[in-house]
Parts: structure tokens; sequence; C-alpha cells
């Protein structure tokens, strides 16, 4: 049930306060050259004066993540502008996609054939057939040399290390299928675990860390925003959840719209479910808290009941949720159109939803007390997003 907060702030309010919001948070999904999108977010908000307290990415979130913790405020932009000017499809590409009729078809094979510049090539050791053994580090269609290169050149990581915006990047740890979260305020980062966080086999081959082999957070969770929630310790946010795969959709009717599908499907990450049991779990925790002080004075500072009570918090999270529109003509290999079209497109878009969120500023008002986990849905076009403060 969508509900509206009870009281709005003054319209000459800034649309962020440290104060009253908490931390700032960017919370980025994986999903190729879907992630021209999440781009065109964060200019709307350097345009805005907002610039975040923490950046959270799998994949190609991750790279954009790691652009924007790696340069001072004045350089983020820009480098992340020549990352996707880098990462464009070649001239040739280019000039396949141009042609009518299936010209998009025949770049994204182009792309299959060629990669991207700047970003991913064929890799020869593949070209001896899947039997071969080449090794983990060369197990992967292609290589990610060239990405390599692009971001150390793009991403200052003593600036991730020491500057004042956290990194956490997710990677699937190949041998024992767990998540991993690298965070910079725990371990030093570097290109490794960023090229680790997007190296989706079978196309990329794992990234070797401190001995042990990663993948592509994606395959096991594509939306790293339980990293926000787990935190310890706990602490008042407004985290921008930028998710590029739609969890809606119509009826697939063709072999091509079912391989779109899927790909929607399995990369939401099945993030309903997520944002409910948190919701759940963030109202338990304020409900702990209020039930902590109903106690006699005599019980409520007992050991037992203290060691109870530290599972309660009154921290409160607004997310909003920015889900990148469909585009007219994409079919299941979108991921991959890195077109200067396809880029422009979806990096405008996100920079127009963002411009509308920070407009209406849904989480500014009077909400539940009890409400740790507060979401608000920003679909595509949307005046005002809906702010979602139950369960039903």
């Amino acid at each position: 049930m969508a509900q509206t907060p009870k009281s709005k702030a003054p319209a000459d309010e800034p649309p962020i306060d440290r104060k009253r919001d908490g931390q700032i948070v960017l919370v980025f999904q994986g999903g190729g050259a879907l992630g021209a999108y999440q781009a065109g977010v964060y200019q709307a908000l350097h345009e805005a004066g907002i610039e975040p307290d923490w950046v959270i990415g799998t994949s190609i979130g991750a790279i954009n993540a790691a652009l924007i913790a790696g340069n001072p405020p004045e350089k983020r932009l820009k480098n992340i502008r020549e990352f996707w000017t880098r990462a464009r499809h070649t001239p040739l590409t280019q000039i396949i996609g141009a042609a009518p009729f299936f010209g998009a078809q025949f770049a994204n094979m182009a792309t299959f054939a060629s990669g991207v510049q700047g970003f991913f090539a064929p890799n020869p050791a593949s070209w001896l057939g899947p039997l071969a053994r080449v090794g983990p580090e060369l197990a992967g269609h292609y290589t990610t040399k060239p990405l390599e290169q692009t971001l150390s050149g793009l991403i200052d990581f003593d600036q991730v290390n020491a500057g004042p915006v956290r990194l956490t990047v997710g990677a699937a740890h190949v041998q024992s299928g767990e998540m991993r979260y690298f965070d910079s305020r725990e371990t030093p980062l570097t290109v490794k675990h960023v090229m680790a966080s997007g190296a989706l086999p079978p196309a990329f081959p794992p990234v070797r860390i401190d001995g042990e082999l990663y993948w592509d957070g994606g395959i096991l969770s594509n939306t790293p925003v339980e990293a926000v929630f787990d935190d310890n310790p706990r602490r008042n946010g407004l985290v921008f959840a930028v998710h590029m795969w739609a969890p809606n959709g119509p009826e697939p009717d063709s072999l091509w719209a079912v391989s779109a599908r899927q790909k929607d499907l399995q990369y939401a990450s099945r993030a309903a479910s997520h944002i409910k049991r948190q919701k759940q779990i963030h109202k338990l925790r304020h409900i702990i808290t209020e039930l902590s002080a109903m106690l006699p004075d005599d019980v409520r500072t007992s050991n037992a009941a203290k060691s109870l009570s530290a599972y309660g918090c009154l921290t409160q999270m607004h997310v909003v949720r920015l889900l990148a529109p469909p585009l007219q003509g994409e079919d299941n290999l979108k991921d991959i159109d890195f077109s200067p079209e396809g880029i422009g497109r979806r990096w405008d878009a996100g920079y127009l939803d963002t411009t509308r969120v920070l407009a209406a500023r849904p989480w500014v008002g009077d909400f539940d007390p009890l409400e740790g986990f507060i979401l608000h849905e920003a679909r595509a076009g949307d005046v005002m997003p809906d702010t979602v403060t139950s369960d039903s």
C-alpha cells in the first residue's frame, strides 16, 4: 500500500540535509552497458551539490562506484564520462549499427566477435577449445586487460583507500560460492577488486585476490543493497538504489522476448523479497527498542535485558529505488549495447529520473517512528515517487 508522508518541507529547503537525512549512499546494480543510467543518476546528484558518503556496486556498478570514490568531486564526472567514451563500440561497429533494419543486432554480434575498446578483447587462449586446460586466470572467452588499463588511468586508489567516500564492491568466491564484499573501510582496495566484481563467467576469467579466485558478484547478488542494511554500526541514511533490470514485465511472446525476460528476472536479484525482508527486520529492531524502554528499571539494567535490547535500534533509512526504463527497440542483448546512442539515451534517462526525484523529495516529512526502512519507488517519468511505509 502506497502512502505519502504526513507533511512536506517548504519548497525552498535544499533536497538534502545531512543532519536530517544522515549518510548519503549510492547502490549500483550490475548490468554492462545499462550502467550508463547510473552515470546519469550521479550527474544529477553532482549538479545538485550532493556527493555520496558511501558507494556500493557490483559488476559495472562497481566500476561506476570506484570512479566516484577514486576521484575528488571536481574530477568525478569528467572521469566517468571518459570511461563511457572509451567503452563505446569501435568506429567500425558503430558504422554497422547505423545500418537500417538489423544494424543494431549486427553491431551486437560484432561486439561478441571483437569486444569493446577499453573494456574487453577476444582471449586467444579460449580458441584452444573448451577442453583445453589454460589455467583459471585465462578461463574466459575474453581478456579484461584493456579494462585494467582503463581503470588504472581513471581511478586513484590512494583516494579510494584514504578519501572521504567509502567504497564497497561485491564479488563471488569461486570455490565456496559465498558472496564477499570488499570494503575500503576494512581493507585496501586495488583495481583487482573492482575487476573481480565484474568478472562475469564464462565471458571473463576470474580474478585472483589474496590467493583466492573471484567472479562477478552479480551471479549471487546483483543488487548489493544488503551491504547497507547489514552494516555495523547502523546509521540513519538516504540510500539511492539504482536498478537497471525490470522486476516486472509483460508476458514474453517470442524466444528473443523469453531470453530478455529471463535476464531481467535473473539480475533483478529478487529485489522485492529483499526489500520486504529488510522492512520487517528494521521494524522489529524499532519494536525491540520500544519494548525495552517499557521494562522496569531493575529489569532493563540487567545483563540479560541489555543483551537482548542490543538487537534493537532506532536508525531510519529512506531508500529511493530508481528503476531504469526500457528503451524502445532493446532486446536480450541490451547489456552489450555499447553504442553511443544507447549509452547516451540511458545516461539521459538516469539524469532526468534523478532530477525529478530531487525535486519531489519524498523522504522529507513526518513518518511513522516504528518504520526503520521507508521505500520510495521512483519509476521512469514519475513526478512524485510512491512512498511505501507499510508491509501490505
